[in-house]
C-alpha cells in the first residue's frame, strides 16, 4: 500500500470555507477512486487552521490517478488561495511478519 500524509496550514479567515470542500474531496476520493482505500481528515485541537490528511492508496499509480482526477483538480483550484502552507509526505507500507 501507498500512504500519503498532507498537512495544510489554512489562512484563519478561510477555514470555514475550506472544510466543506475538504470533506467533499475526501468523500469523492473514496467514492470515485477504486485505488483509494482510506482518506481521513483531522485537525490540530490547539490550532484548528492546521488540517492533517491520512490517505491510503493501492499503489503509487492509484495516487497518480487521484492527482489527475477532475474532482482533485477542482478542489486544488478552489482552495489554492486558502492554503498558507502545504506539506506532503509519502510512504510505502511494510507488511508485518506474524
Amino acid at each position: 500500500m501507498y500512504v500519503v500524509t498532507v498537512t495544510f496550514d489554512i489562512h484563519p479567515a478561510a477555514v470555514d470555507d475550506f472544510m466543506p470542500l475538504m470533506r467533499q474531496q475526501a468523500a469523492n476520493s473514496r467514492r470515485l477512486e477504486e485505488g483509494c482505500h482510506q482518506f481521513d481528515i483531522a485537525y490540530e485541537q490547539s490550532n484548528p487552521c492546521r488540517i492533517f490528511l491520512y490517505e491510503l492508496y493501492e499503489d503509487r499509480g492509484a495516487f497518480d490517478l487521484h492527482l489527475e482526477s477532475a474532482h482533485y483538480q477542482r478542489f486544488a483550484s478552489l482552495t489554492e488561495g486558502m492554503v498558507a502552507k502545504k506539506t506532503v509526505a509519502t510512504f510505502d507500507t511494510i507488511e508485518a511478519v506474524m
